[in-house]
Order: structure tokens, then sequence, then C-alpha cells
């Protein structure tokens, strides 16, 4: 792909967000538009795999400051005199200052200082986005050099005592990966790629533009400096093919909702002998029905009732693992929250977090005779009990 059809793309638009929009609102687009044009979701839908493709690409790109800080700098730099993305056309310079192009900006901004033997201005704004190195060696040495493939973000959802104890779980991903067919090359087996003729293996080509010259990479190879005469049929001669693999993904013990887990290496596959990128795993832990969680603690709610506070008692508490006793003492207030040792969540630094157990009264919603009539005995005995008292001298009655 040269640089001409790589800026005229429009990444803002592939994932349907603004050109201002934040990283946080980039990512939650990428996510929906990638949940709903998956493969896995779409089966044999080429149109939505192609989606698919492209707004990974997009977010590939935008999800990276670096790299969304050269495309915008470039796509406004290149923009055509009505300020839409694309190319503007290169006229010969002209004017009394002869460094005009028929973009409507000076060329000699455009390449920055180059009278003063600096490199600035258009080479180190296209050099992260095309690979063009400073000084010297360009051509096939940064047209052809290796590539670390892209990072891969996908998601996965667990029960709650899954992320508490820790647990082995299934992934099936599709994704791009190198092509088992031409195992890379794009070739059909037994070919191989032959030198470019257009760029003489060069991977970028120059034109001559009045004094200036112009390199982008070569149409006819796209950069690598090859062709390949009879592609492989399966990835037609891209040397990457999306195919659809299971993972076994070891979740460890304490992990929290929303944690990302990355996996070295799982990712895209690099070009030219560069390595893979690696694979995001975001886990999603499902609520539990009884127990909750505060950091490295463990929280559950107790319903008891009042003489067990008014008098004390000891109580029967579930944790994950089986069955704890905890003493309550006579006098103990509701709401207050108990902590039992040891039976929480699995640090990362070792040990274990607390369980943090909440007592709360639970109010009969319908009492019979006799146990209104003993109520009524015990508030005649506490009549001289205001619980009140305390809130009413803070507010000075």
């Amino acid at each position: 792909m040269s640089a001409r059809e790589w800026l005229d793309k429009d990444f803002y638009a592939e994932l349907g967000v603004s050109s201002d929009a934040s990283a946080d609102e980039i990512k939650r687009a990428y996510r929906k538009l990638a949940r709903e044009n998956h493969p896995d979701a779409n089966p044999g839908n080429s149109r939505a795999e192609n989606k698919f493709k492209a707004v990974s690409e997009a977010y590939g790109v935008l999800s990276d400051p670096e790299k969304r800080k050269q495309y915008d700098e470039a796509r406004k730099l290149f923009a055509s005199g009505g300020g839409q993305g694309g190319f503007g056309g290169f006229g010969s310079p002209g004017g009394a200052g002869g460094g005009a192009g028929a973009g409507g900006f000076d060329l000699g901004d455009l390449f920055g200082g180059a009278q003063g033997g600096s490199t600035g201005g258009f080479g180190d704004l296209f050099g992260g986005l095309f690979g063009n190195r400073r000084g010297g060696g360009g051509g096939a040495a940064s047209a052809n050099r290796p590539r670390r493939g892209a990072d891969v973000e996908t998601e996965v959802r667990i029960d709650f005592a899954e992320s508490v104890h820790g647990a082995t779980v299934p992934l099936r991903l599709s994704s791009p990966a190198t092509c088992t067919t031409c195992h890379g090359a794009g070739a059909r087996p037994g070919t191989r790629p032959r030198a470019c003729p257009t760029c003489s293996a060069e991977g970028v080509v120059t034109r001559n533009q009045g004094a200036f010259a112009f390199s982008e990479p070569c149409p006819d190879c796209r950069g690598r400096g090859t062709v390949i005469d009879d592609p492989c049929r399966e990835c037609r001669g891209e040397g990457v093919s999306t195919r659809t693999r299971t993972l076994t993904v070891r979740i460890p013990e304490g992990v929290s909702d929303g944690q990302r887990i990355r996996l070295a290496g799982q990712g895209e596959p690099g070009r030219n002998g560069a390595g893979s990128g690696d694979l995001y795993v975001v886990v999603h832990v499902n609520p539990h029905e009884v127990f909750g969680r505060s950091g490295d603690d463990l929280t559950i709610t107790v319903p008891v009732t009042y003489p067990e506070l008014a008098l004390g008692t000891t109580l029967t508490v579930p944790t994950l693992d089986g069955k704890v006793t905890l003493k309550v003492q006579p006098g103990t207030a509701s709401g207050r929250t108990l902590r039992v040792r040891g039976k929480g969540i699995g640090k990362k630094s070792g040990g274990n977090g607390d369980m943090l157990v909440t007592l709360e009264v639970a109010v009969p919603s319908k009492l019979d005779g006799k146990a209104v009539e003993a109520l009524r005995a015990y508030e005649r005995e506490t009549a001289e009990h205001d619980p009140r008292s305390e809130l009413n001298k803070l507010l000075g009655r």
C-alpha cells in the first residue's frame, strides 16, 4: 500500500468517532465494532470480516498515541484546499519564492530547513509511519526492515470463585496469523518471490517534482521489494491469514474485574523475521450472589436478630472454602463489620486478604400477638434509654 493510499483512509470514520475523540472513546468504539463484526459471530460473512479487519487496522493506529499524532499531522499536511482528509495535489514550484506547491503550503517549510542540513520536517514526520530512517540508507533497508506484529485484545468471562482461586480456561480466537501453507512467504509452495523490477528491490520509488524529489513505497510491490507471481491461495500473497485457534489461558488467582492479562508472542505475526505481537485478555468477572470484594478482602453481609446482637452469640459464617465460626460480643451494633483473618483473596505479594463480615439486623415483616406483647414489655422496661440522645446533643436540642 502506497503512502497515498494509506493516508487516504479515514480511520476515525472507520470507528465512527470524531477526530478529537478520547482514547477511551476510541477503545469503546473499537470493542463494539469488533464484537459485532467478529468472524466467530458472522461465519461466512465476508463483509463483516472485511469490516473487522478495517476497524482492527484503524484501532492499531489510533490507539497508539505516537502513531495517532503522526497520522493526524500527515493528514493535515496533505489535506486538500477544502480541509478534507487525503492528499492534496502537488504543483510545480511557482511564485516569486519558487517554493509554494499547488496545495497552498510552502515546500521549504515542508522539508523543515533542509538547506541547513537538517533532516527534520517531512522525513521526521513520515519516519514513524512508513519506516524511513534518518540519515542515509533509506531504500530497501527501511522498506524491508523487520516489523513487530500488532498486539491483539480479546475478552473472557469467568465466575467469581474462579477469579479468587484462579482457573484455566480455553480461549477461541480468530485473528491474523502466519499462513500455515506458505509459512509467511506469500508465494505458492514450490515457488518464491522475485525482485521487483519497478523499484529494483529497493521497496521505494522516487519521482521528481521540479527541484524536489519525493519518495514513497513502491506501488507494485507495496514496499516489500519483491513481487509474487504465483501467490499462495490461502493468504493471497499476504503471508498472513485469519484463522481460528484455541489457546489455554491460565487466569491467576485474585484477578479483578477488567484486569488485562498479557500473553507474550500470541498476537499478530511480525513481518520480515520480526517477532509476533502480544495478546491481551481482558477478564470480566460475574458477580457472586453472596460474596463481594474490596481489594484483597472478601466481603459478606450476614443477617442477624436483635437478641443476637444485644445478648451476644456465635455465628457460623460461610466462606468460599467452607465455613468459619464467629463470636459476636453482647451489645454489638447493627452494621458493624467484623474481620476474619486470612479468609480473603490471595495477594500478589503472598498470603491472603481477610474476610469482612458485616452484621445487619433482619426486622420481621409480621409479628404474632405474643411477639408484639413481648416487644411492648421490652419497650416499657427500656423506656429510659433514648437511642437518639447523642444525636440530639449534637443538634443542640
